[in-house]
């Protein structure tokens, strides 16, 4: 199902952290957002308002898959990891996002 282009903000969001547990695999809520920050030389940062929403709502979409365990520390934690549908998305949000810097870059070049 294909977003309203002012959902993309969300889709970034969501890219993001399905492509994190895509290449790490199973982690927290609070390892995403180290991973990210450290990937992108901590330019983005992502909040907890922002994140834990959009985990849920990614997991009640059934693009991750949620479960309790143990952190590094012995705390409880919920873990996530990617489901095949999650992938089939990640790959729909990587083509929007090509498809969105295109345009931004050519809009840039000729403006």
């Amino acid at each position: 199902m294909r977003k309203h282009t002012n959902d993309r903000l969300q889709g970034t969001l969501d890219m993001l952290v399905l492509k994190a547990l895509a290449s790490q695999g199973r982690m927290h809520g609070y390892a995403v957002t180290l991973r990210i920050e450290q990937i992108s030389a901590s330019v983005l940062r992502l909040e907890e308002g922002s994140l834990y929403p959009a985990l849920h709502r990614m997991t009640q979409s059934g693009w991750l898959r949620a479960e309790w365990g143990a952190s590094e520390n012995n705390r409880r934690a919920r873990y996530y990891s990617i489901t095949p549908s999650g992938r089939k998305q990640l790959a729909e949000e990587e083509r929007h996002w090509a498809q969105l810097t295109e345009a931004v870059t050519r809009v840039l070049r000729f403006v």
